[in-house]
């Protein structure tokens, strides 16, 4: 079977545009990868939201490369961050909804451990690897993959302030704001090796539930804001019962923003601190999140899990993505192109002149060159994805929602609807293009699934394409 094209988010740095060598210690590019949890593209003034308090992350798009359609490969924490380190899908990797209890205690056991993530990559490659934040990929007390600076939260969320931690296999307590002790921890780790090539991975918790906590400087930044860029829709047939209580309601909001506006300052001091150690030029800085989220987009609040059934809204799926290398990338340019988490991975080793893992069958590759601000006329025309019994498949103008326990299946015309409220599956002059489409999708998940770690493996029936 053909291999078919994908879609990405990378970086490139100039050490390495063109070369699979790795190059010599002394002229290896740094990354710095911050992702934070649950937050949408919408919610930065560089993403068009005039009621953000983003300033920093707007400077930083400003001055390197923001891409407009990056989405996550699964609308949901764990599965999502696995493709992102992996490059695998979660129908490869095994991981499809958030990790509940394999984080500590008795049933915590490491949930990759027949992958090779990229911090592991760029371990034998020579470079130092350091975790400060969020991690939820199972057995959160130990060391994994590569790093050998672990400052991680035990679970998959937090509060926001004395919250627990984990350092040298402790869990310690902390005082204070917690995104504010991730950041501190990161700064002990670029200071302790400044003088090696090193992959910093910041993963904050923030803006991911409880909406409750943040400082109060930052939510009185909100107090005049109207929060017109949130639609105020009603309550979604498919809602999950979670969050509802707090749909179209005021405070959550100010506690969502003001977590965005805290880690905004916390990307100040993580850059400022690099340019202070003289860092700044040898090292590529990436922000993303792990997916996307609505906050009353659609009519709920939440991501993939916050409707019953599940959904792959574009509000759920697509992040921001910005990369930044003063003088290496060209400044202040976005890229169009549909990028998926599953590119990651390839697209950053690439930037970096490291060879990825061979034998993986992965479905990313790099989109580097864009970065670049060169052409790739053969880039990939759509992006897909999974959760659990759902898939999909999203073109430029189309997206075509498959659910393998018989539905409901969806149809969207994004060109002409893109909130996604029409849904055309059943219009019979749409039937051709659903069928191609669906075609399509199950042709990609033929390609790259392992079947040991597909959910839905022989019961993934095709429906009558007539």
């Amino acid at each position: 079977m053909s291999r078919k094209p994908r879609m990405v988010m990378i970086v490139v740095s100039a050490l390495a545009a063109t070369s699979q060598a790795v190059a010599a210690p002394g002229n290896r590019t740094n990354l710095v990868l911050i992702m934070t949890d649950d937050q949408g593209a919408w919610s930065m003034g560089c993403y068009g939201n005039p009621e953000a308090r983003t300033p920093v992350l707007d400077k930083m798009a400003a001055g390197g490369v923001r891409m407009t359609r990056a989405f996550a490969t699964t609308p949901v924490c764990s599965p999502s961050r696995a493709t992102y380190f992996t490059g695998r899908i979660p129908s490869q990797h095994g991981i499809h909804d958030w990790i509940k209890h394999e984080n500590m205690g008795p049933r915590a056991r490491y949930c990759l451990p027949r992958e090779k993530q990229i911090s592991e990559v760029l371990a034998e490659a020579g470079y130092v690897c350091g975790l400060s934040g969020k991690w939820h990929l199972g057995d959160s007390l130990h060391a994994r993959a590569g790093y050998t600076f672990w400052y991680a939260m035990p679970q998959g969320g937090s509060q926001y302030n004395d919250a627990e931690m984990i350092w040298q296999e402790k869990v310690v307590k902390t005082q204070g704001y917690v995104t504010d002790r991730i950041t501190d921890k990161a700064i002990e780790f670029l200071n302790a090796n400044r003088e090696r090539p090193f992959f910093l991975n910041v993963q904050y918790n923030a803006p991911h539930s409880p909406y409750t906590g943040q400082p109060k400087e930052l939510v009185d930044l909100f107090a005049d804001v109207a929060f017109a860029s949130i639609p105020k829709l009603p309550l979604h047939p498919w809602a999950s019962s979670g969050l509802t209580r707090i749909h179209n309601q005021r405070e959550p909001l100010e506690q969502y923003f003001a977590a965005c506006s805290g880690v905004d300052r916390a990307v100040g001091r993580l850059l400022a601190e690099l340019d202070r150690l003289g860092l700044t030029r040898d090292t590529l800085v990436v922000y993303t999140s792990d997916q996307g989220f609505c906050t009353g987009h659609h009519g709920f609040w939440g991501k993939g899990n916050g409707t019953n059934p599940r959904n792959a809204y574009d509000t759920s799926l697509q992040m921001p993505m910005i990369f930044s290398h003063p003088g290496l990338l060209p400044a202040g340019t976005t890229v169009g192109a549909m990028v998926s988490a599953y590119d990651f991975m390839p697209t950053v080793l690439d930037y970096l002149g490291v060879k990825p893992p061979a034998d993986r069958n992965l479905p990313g590759r790099s989109f580097a060159p864009m970065l670049r601000g060169e052409r790739q006329p053969d880039w990939p025309d759509a992006v897909f994805g999974e959760y659990g019994q759902l898939r999909f498949i999203r073109t430029a103008d189309h997206k075509y929602v498959h659910r393998a326990n018989g539905g409901p299946f969806e149809l969207y015309d994004l060109a002409k609807d893109p909130d996604e409220t029409n849904n055309l599956v059943d219009r019979p002059e749409h039937r051709k293009l659903r069928n191609a489409l669906r075609k399509r999708m199950f042709d990609w998940f033929e390609q790259y699934a392992d079947s040991g770690a597909d959910p839905v493996g022989q019961e993934y029936i095709r429906p009558d394409d007539r």
